[in-house]
């Protein structure tokens, strides 16, 4: 990057003390770079602009899994039927979007750098905790966007090396952290995802249980909420699935999702309303 000090060549000052905090960095340095800086909208913006819509989250003995369906809506029109909402924060938890989805994409970066970040400026990384607040502090700084209806709302899981047990944390669009336990969902397709999750939860799901509870929890949102997609056998889009465990991030492959999408395709010809027990 160019030096701000031509006479002398020197890096500026922000560089040669940047802190464990790369947001703050930032802030100091170029804060016109901080989707938090921007100037909101003078008048709250329209549906015209996309937003991303359901996520699921599942803990198992062990670690958590994720999961998001494909569609993107601006308004009543699907802007896109294959976007991903579901990403690697780092290598022991994910993290995932609702609502506007530019912006949300853009913080899911900056969150990857920032905990990249402090893991090379202190030589240890956070802990799930840590991570969760620091994520906390950052949808905080997008209050002024939200109120302009720009709302940003993650989604955060983790495996805790310090507990050896998936968690899950939920956010409000001013930055407050809650806590979830066992299953979570967020979205515009969360009521009808989350009566699914009551449903077919039980103690004890193996992983493949776990991913196959969030791709019936997503079909269920889709049959009732038109934001949400469901599986798209004919093009081969399915919802992105991850589970963190103590051997770290894995996207399940689109090929063992694809599989659990058409036993559950398979399975409504029978059962149209699905399962009604928790799964065994």
């Amino acid at each position: 990057m160019a030096s701000n000090d031509g006479q002398h060549g020197r890096l500026p000052g922000a560089f040669m003390s940047p802190g464990s905090s790369f947001t703050d960095f930032l802030s100091s340095y170029a804060p016109d770079l901080l989707p938090s800086r921007r100037t909101p909208p003078a008048a709250k913006a329209g549906d015209e602009i996309p937003h991303g819509t359901t996520i699921v989250t599942v803990t198992f003995p062990g670690g958590v899994v994720m999961a998001g369906d494909r569609r993107a809506t601006a308004g009543n029109v699907i802007a896109q039927r294959d976007i991903e909402k579901v990403f690697r924060a780092d290598e022991f938890s994910a993290i995932a979007i609702a609502g506007t989805a530019g912006l949300g994409l853009e913080l899911i970066r900056l969150f990857q750098v920032e905990l990249e970040h402090y893991e090379k400026m202190e030589g240890r990384t956070l802990s799930l905790e840590g991570k969760a607040n620091r994520l906390a502090t950052m949808i905080r700084g997008n209050l002024g966007m939200a109120m302009q209806g720009l709302v940003v709302v993650p989604l955060f899981a983790g495996y805790d090396e310090e507990r050896d047990f998936g968690r899950i944390f939920s956010y409000d669009a001013a930055g407050g952290k809650y806590e979830e336990h066992e299953h979570h969902t967020i979205g515009s397709g969360s009521p009808y995802a989350r009566g699914s999750l009551k449903k077919l939860y039980r103690v004890g799901l193996s992983e493949e249980d776990a991913a196959m509870v969030c791709v019936q929890a997503l079909y269920d949102a889709a049959d009732d909420d038109s934001a949400t997609g469901g599986p798209d056998l004919t093009r081969k889009i399915f919802p992105v699935v991850a589970s963190v465990t103590s051997d770290g991030y894995r996207r399940i492959p689109d090929e063992e999702v694809g599989a659990l999408a058409q036993a559950v395709v398979d399975g409504r010809y029978e059962a149209p309303g699905g399962p009604t027990a928790p799964l065994r």
